[in-house]
């Protein structure tokens, strides 16, 4: 793997590494000190943060140098989290670990390497994340295969990671603890292609599998532990069960229904089945939470919405995420058709900011793009110059996301397209919040005097330029 060969050159970071190296001898047995530091190459932002199950620790400033240090008097062993925005990555510390990362903004998972006491186990969990990731790109064919060829594919794949898993553990001889996340790194996205086959073989091919997948297929079920609240927040088993909640809710409601009322009740039969299979809590509102950001981003009929929502806060105890869901709803309420924009702050070419109320007062598309997604930044303005050549009427906007105002001045120097006005976002969560922008494939059409016609289109669908009309 790639990122082996920087394992070491990463180490110059001496006086960091001195200090971790004395603490091999000089911690106690009977305290819980722990350390983590590191550099951040290309940053974008002067911080990161530390966390635990979504909830910030503290917050890690860059010095001048790009690099932080922070000494944890008492850090219980377990799975945290580093986020250096928009990305994040988990790490493991056992007691007294002292884990140094290195990583670079421009390429944050291929280039996250870890050092100190505790490297190992959390280069395996990369090694490991990375490896899925390939197989999701290299195995995603396979999903056009009849179910034997199928299975045969996702199995050898497996059997590959298997013995991965098995060399690195018996080398590394891990803690029981830490084998709870390694193994779920393991089974869970192999689980997950299983669970999502019928669904996206039928979506690729038009053949509907359901009825002739062997009985044993989804034996591996019952040993899925649920209710397991040490994974409630770990990616790879929340998105799992969303793929085993989004397979069991379709599979009673395919091909009877509209496309609106199949996303309903399938949703509400997902909330249905989460209710029964899982009793922990905190498992249950992760995954009522996940099912309901995902449903209201997909499905914005209004009264569809008002029942989804009523099932949700039925089964949802968790007061805080039921919150954030419910200004999820509230903010969808306020972007339905004939509403007005609500009003955000955006700053042009000129680095002026401004009102977006100072635009958004006649026919406009706009798009968003960052330049994480490059081909989809070329692709969508390509789009947008042909679409104005045939709706002049209309002012085509493109808001640029999140990146920093050199990287965004660059790349429109570096292109030209004609008919386009162009801006930043000002405050990336104010915009989120009130536009419900959460994917770069969003598009917000608005009609005459500015009023919303669709705040929840695609430019790249087929259909796109009848919202236009």
């Amino acid at each position: 793997m790639h990122k082996g060969n920087h394992l070491r050159i990463f180490c110059f970071l001496a006086p960091l590494l001195a200090l971790f190296c004395s603490c091999k001898n000089e911690f106690k047995s009977n305290d819980y000190v722990a350390y983590f530091g590191g550099e951040v190459v290309n940053p974008n932002n002067p911080y990161v943060l530390f966390c635990k199950d979504n909830e910030v620790i503290d917050t890690l400033k860059l010095d001048k140098n790009n690099r932080f240090f922070m000494q944890f008097d008492s850090l219980a062993p377990g799975l945290y989290s580093f986020k250096h925005e928009p990305e994040y990555q988990y790490v493991y510390f056992d007691k007294n670990d002292s884990i140094m990362v290195r990583l670079n903004s421009k390429d944050f998972d291929g280039s996250v390497v870890f050092c100190g006491r505790g490297d190992q186990k959390n280069n395996f969990l990369m090694e490991q994340y990375l490896r899925n990731e390939k197989d999701k790109n290299d195995l995603f064919e396979s999903f056009d295969m009849d179910i034997a060829k199928f299975s045969h594919t996702n199995d050898a794949s497996y059997k590959q990671s298997q013995k991965f898993y098995e060399d690195k553990k018996e080398e590394i001889k891990w803690s029981d603890q830490f084998d709870t996340y390694a193994k779920a790194a393991l089974d869970f996205p192999y689980y997950s292609r299983k669970e999502l086959y019928p669904m996206i073989h039928k979506l690729r091919t038009g053949n509907d599998v359901y009825e002739n997948i062997p009985k044993d297929f989804y034996a591996f079920r019952k040993n899925v532990d649920c209710n397991n609240v040490a994974l409630s927040n770990y990616s790879p088993f929340v998105m799992y069960l969303s793929n085993m909640l989004n397979n069991m809710g379709t599979i009673n409601y395919h091909n009877h229904f509209s496309v609106v009322d199949l996303s309903l009740k399938t949703n509400i039969n997902k909330l249905n089945i989460a209710d029964t299979l899982i009793k922990n809590e905190k498992v249950k509102n992760t995954i009522l939470n996940n099912i309901a950001f995902t449903y209201l981003l997909e499905d914005q009929n209004m009264v569809n919405n008002k029942t989804f929502l009523q099932t949700y806060h039925k089964y949802s105890t968790d007061r805080s995420q039921k919150n954030e869901i419910t200004k999820i709803g509230d903010a969808i309420q306020l972007l339905k058709t004939g509403n007005k924009l609500p009003e955000v702050s955006l700053i042009n070419t000129k680095g002026d900011t401004i009102s977006s109320n100072a635009f958004a007062n006649k026919k406009t598309v706009l798009f968003f793009w960052t330049e994480h997604a490059l081909s989809h930044f070329e692709a969508v303005h390509k789009k947008v110059m042909a679409f104005h050549i045939k709706h002049p009427e209309y002012q085509f906007i493109g808001v640029n996301l999140n990146d920093q105002v050199d990287v965004w001045q660059k790349l429109l120097y570096e292109y030209t397209f004609n008919g386009i006005e162009e801006y930043r976002c000002a405050d990336f969560e104010d915009l989120k919040a009130k536009w419900v922008i959460t994917k770069i494939h969003r598009t917000i059409v608005l009609g005459d005097k500015g009023l919303i016609s669709n705040a929840f289109t695609n430019i790249f669908e087929l259909n796109f330029l009848d919202e236009l009309k």
